[in-house]
């Protein structure tokens, strides 16, 4: 007899025998039959035995899940279940030890009272009309008629009207089963008549398990690696992983190992991957971009690389938030390994901010015309960030304080950099910033002259006593918009500046009353009490009014402006310069300090 080949099934016998059996996919051959064959679905399981041992069997199930988890395969199981007859089973049962008299028909798909509809292909009113009809006639020859309807998002309004009725009062003898991706597209009335059941992705360690399982039956030969490299490829798609994992069987001719999976999807090598996240950490640029020339090379894709890499900065990050062990089941002991190697010595500021990057690259990589150069330089971006500030440390430079200079996230030799992860800029000398910068600068570092703080007002009860100085002065309501200004709260100053009228302000007795706009929300009164109470270290009351006061300052300062504008445009020179460039327009008014004249200076004296 001829040698059997891996997944061949039975071989031509010698001498002109019986030919062999067609090959079946793996996705078809190991499809499951019962609900103990299915993986990673304990819940819905659960459920299903319990409600059928206790008789509460619904009318309609709607069965949601991401592409090949099992929505059809466990509708044709249900069916089976409902109809399942053999010696001593005389009504619907989960637990089917074998054969029943109709299971062969229905898992195959050609039982007389089990149809399947694709509703992609019969969107319309009439194909549910024939379902409605059908309904009304009993079985031909098993206990339910069942109508499994697949992707059932796909029906039309129409449709879904018109199976609403029978839907939610079906014959005693049917039942519905619908399947769908796309549980969003599905009507309310129709899912609040059905039980609803979300299949789960499956993990990635019970797919390495079925694969196994596969494998062994298939008389082949699988690296632990290459099954976790295609458990991880399917995503929790058990049908797409037996397609992968079909597919390098007989690419390896029997043994599927971890080199010829990933030459197969274009995976680049996970320990090559974490090479080329540590050149970027380090802020390497040649390196960086060597390591991603080989992996190209090597036949690694572009957006595959980038993926890979966004891939190796989340298991980073997820090591350095829970640990290795909590993070690590789907992780072989290398990454493990490398992972909290670089957790150690990385920032999560810094690993949110190149997770961020890589997303945007993949998305790039995905729409250049050229992918290799768009991973370039998604490459080259992350690695001269890398000695960049985060955001926290730019607040805390901006505050005043010193930090050393940069240097990248991690060092050369794997040390971690004396301040930290990550290290802001340079100071630059005061001289060498622009006259706009340095303004900024200078507005930064020095104390608030205009509005400091009250004498010793402080939120931290352990932190010393504050400095005493001087509470400002608020004489108008104009003074207390500019503290507001002063404070950097835009949102508060815009509001207090067009969105309330002022009906009275009383600096000595500390009330202030306002009249909301429309439009302006109610919680101004106490967000603006609060922060004066802070601020000025005094006790502030302000008020609602029902009574609208005077103008906005907004609406004051803008007609002021207005005026100034149309002044300004009269002036000899300005009209000399619009009558030259009529299409000129004034963008802004700036005042601009005049030096006194020699005549000036003495007038002033005298």
């Amino acid at each position: 007899m001829a040698k059997k080949k891996p997944g061949s099934g039975e071989a031509e016998g010698a001498g002109g025998g019986a030919p062999a059996k067609p090959y079946v996919v793996l996705a078809r051959k190991y499809r499951p039959a019962t609900f103990d064959d299915l993986i990673g679905q304990q819940a819905m399981v659960t459920t299903l035995r319990n409600a059928f041992q206790s008789g509460r069997i619904a009318q309609g199930y709607m069965l949601t899940g991401v592409r090949g988890v099992g929505k059809t395969t466990t509708a044709r199981i249900l069916a089976r279940a409902l109809n399942y007859e053999a010696p001593g089973y005389e009504k619907p049962t989960i637990d089917m030890p074998g054969l029943g008299v109709h299971c062969k028909d229905i898992m195959e798909g050609r039982h007389p009272d089990v149809l399947e509809m694709d509703a992609a292909s019969n969107t319309g009113v009439d194909n549910i009309r024939e379902i409605i009809e059908s309904a009304q006639y009993t079985p031909l020859v098993a206990r339910m008629k069942v109508f499994i309807i697949d992707e059932v998002h796909m029906l039309s309004k129409g449709a879904f009207n018109a199976l609403l009725k029978t839907l939610e009062e079906p014959p005693a003898h049917v039942r519905f089963i619908f399947a769908t991706t796309e549980i969003r597209k599905v009507p309310v009335t129709v899912l609040s008549r059905c039980q609803r059941f979300d299949l789960r992705r499956v993990d990635q360690p019970v797919l390495v398990e079925h694969f196994r399982g596969i494998v062994a039956k298939e008389d082949a030969n699988a690296d632990d690696d290459a099954l976790a490299l295609i458990a991880r490829a399917a995503e929790g798609s058990v049908r797409d992983g037996l397609s992968i994992l079909d597919q390098a069987i007989a690419m390896g001719e029997g043994h599927v190992t971890a080199a010829k999976v990933r030459d197969m999807l274009g995976l680049a090598d996970r320990a090559r991957v974490f090479d080329l996240a540590e050149t970027v950490f380090r802020g390497d640029v040649r390196s960086a971009l060597d390591g991603l020339e080989g992996l190209y090379r090597d036949g690694a894709d572009a957006q595959q690389i980038i993926s890979d890499l966004a891939e190796a900065v989340h298991v980073v990050a997820r090591i350095k938030a829970v640990g290795t062990e909590p993070a690590g089941e789907a992780l072989s002991l290398e990454e493990k390994a490398r992972g909290k190697g670089l957790a150690e010595r990385l920032s999560m500021p810094y690993l949110a901010r190149a997770w961020q990057m890589l997303l945007k690259g993949i998305e790039e990589t995905a729409s250049a015309a050229n992918p290799r150069a768009a991973a370039e330089m998604a490459v080259i971006r992350i690695t001269y960030t890398s000695d960049l500030p985060t955001p926290d440390e730019l607040i805390r430079t901006l505050g005043g304080e010193v930090q050393p200079a940069r240097r990248p996230a991690l060092q050369a030799g794997g040390e971690v950099p004396a301040r930290g992860p990550l290290n802001a800029a340079p100071s630059a000398p005061r001289s060498s910033l622009p006259a706009d910068e340095q303004e900024f600068a200078d507005d930064v570092d020095a104390p608030d002259a205009d509005f400091p703080l009250s004498d010793g007002f402080d939120f931290d009860d352990d932190a010393p006593a504050a400095p005493q100085v001087s509470v400002p002065a608020l004489r108008s309501f104009e003074d207390v918009v500019a503290l507001v200004g002063s404070k950097r709260d835009a949102k508060l100053r815009f509001l207090l500046e067009d969105n309330v009228s002022l009906v009275k302000f009383d600096a000595a007795s500390g009330s202030i009353d306002l009249h909301l706009l429309a439009g302006a929300p109610p919680e101004i009164a106490n967000d603006l009490r609060e922060k004066l109470n802070a601020w000025t270290g005094r006790r502030w009351v302000v008020v609602l009014s029902k009574t609208a006061g005077a103008r906005t300052i907004g609406e004051v300062r803008r007609e002021r402006e207005a005026t100034e504008l149309d002044r300004l445009k009269a002036h000899p020179a300005v009209k000399a310069v619009f009558d030259a460039f009529p299409d000129a327009k004034i963008a802004e008014v700036r005042q601009i300090a005049r030096t006194r004249t020699d005549d000036e200076d003495e007038s002033q004296a005298g």
